[in-house]
């Protein structure tokens, strides 16, 4: 098809031109005083975006690694971790857990919302012995479209006066909808390339706080590529234990510089009024969201429920057939029964309306009952907006 393809899956996302050709240069000497400069000044991004003073070791790996690499700097085989199924990737992030030999309870969720604090609070009540070592949430959950209150379940850990670590997963949240680490007592926090941040995949975190630090002095899983000691060592000049993704890192480099000039307030602000929008239109076709908590909504994505008997990979298949779309599909339990508009990364209004457009078409293409109109419910949300003064 001509012109370009709309990927609006909810990651990897789209590229920036800027960061494109910000990687398209031969790769340097990783040992040299330029890398050591972008080094340098990735880490210092880096921390801006997490809001955090402590370090971000970054990995050469897919947010799958800086999972593992959260668990196994931080814990010793046999301990306890509870972690809260709000979805696909909690499940995946509970299975590794397990698979380290460490021992995953998981509170069964529903899919429909976040992790909910108080059954974290009650669970924690219920161990005196302080047997549970890590919580273990997502903050933005893609398979479902509900975020987590991360203040909350620092409360409720607080609240029931327990010393289990608090690690988070933001790998379809961070740099599109407010975070921050230290200020929301967060220990580990763990990162990915491609979403928020506009890069491709490849490149993931983990944002450290002091009582992780110290837990990974006696934690006694094993640990080699993805030891903090080294890189933290290393860091501190500018390098690293292993070969990075160096041309990675100069298109991190140049996607910080386009959030530091946009600022991260407009830049939560744009996913807000993307989601708002994506939401009217959800609406107006009469299709339900699969987050059923609105205060839960995230603003990176939305999932939306098809109607019985209709499906949505079928409609996903339309879309792209016929309009060079991609849409995210339903995970796990979900199969078939979601499809999932990402409104994350590197898009404005006009580009979420070519999207919203092929959605509308498509439904009618693939059959699906549906109210016209959902494209203009999302016009109107942006147009209010910029009557209101919202920054573009």
């Amino acid at each position: 098809m001509t012109g370009r393809h709309h990927l609006f899956i909810p990651g990897p996302s789209a590229l920036p031109d800027e960061v494109m050709r910000a990687m398209d240069r031969p790769t340097i000497d990783h040992r040299g005083p330029a890398f050591q400069a972008l080094a340098r000044d990735v880490q210092d991004g880096l921390r801006w975006i997490f809001g955090c003073a402590g370090p971000v070791v970054t990995y050469p790996a897919s947010g799958s690694g800086a999972w593992e690499a959260a668990l196994v700097n931080t814990l010793s085989p046999g301990d306890q971790v509870l972690m809260y199924e709000s979805g696909q990737f909690a499940s995946l992030w509970a299975e590794i857990a397990g698979r380290l030999s460490l021992k995953a309870e998981v509170l069964p969720g529903d899919w429909r919302r976040g992790a909910e604090a108080q059954r974290i609070e009650d669970r924690l009540r219920a161990d005196p012995e302080h047997r549970i070592r890590a919580v273990c949430v997502v903050h933005n959950e893609t398979s479902t479209g509900c975020t987590t209150d991360i203040p909350a379940i620092r409360a409720a850990i607080d609240a029931a006066g327990h010393p289990a670590l608090l690690m988070v997963d933001t790998i379809s949240s961070l740099g599109s909808i407010p975070y921050r680490a230290d200020d929301w007592g967060v220990d580990v926090t763990v990162g990915g390339s491609q979403k928020g941040l506009m890069l491709p995949p490849g490149i993931s975190f983990n944002a450290l706080g002091p009582k992780a630090l110290e837990a990974a002095k006696t934690a006694t899983l094993p640990r080699s590529y993805w030891a903090w000691e080294p890189v933290i060592r290393l860091n501190a000049d500018g390098f690293f234990p292993y070969t990075p993704a160096t041309n990675t890192l100069f298109g991190l480099r140049a996607a910080i510089a386009l959030m530091r000039a946009e600022g991260l307030e407009a830049i939560f602000a744009r996913h807000d009024r993307l989601a708002r929008a994506t939401r009217a239109a959800a609406t107006a076709w009469g299709l339900e969201l699969q987050c059923a908590v609105p205060a839960e909504y995230s603003a990176a994505l939305t999932a939306l429920r098809v109607p019985e008997g209709a499906s949505a990979d079928r409609l996903r298949q339309v879309a792209l057939a016929s309009f060079d779309l991609s849409l995210g599909n339903g995970l796990g339990k979900l199969a078939d029964r979601v499809f999932r508009i990402g409104h994350l990364g590197h898009l404005n209004d006009l580009s979420l309306i070519s999207a919203l457009a092929g959605v509308e078409m498509s439904l009618g293409l693939a059959g699906i009952a549906h109210q016209r109109g959902g494209v203009a419910a999302a016009m109107g949300v942006m147009a209010e907006a910029q009557r209101q003064g919202e920054p573009a």
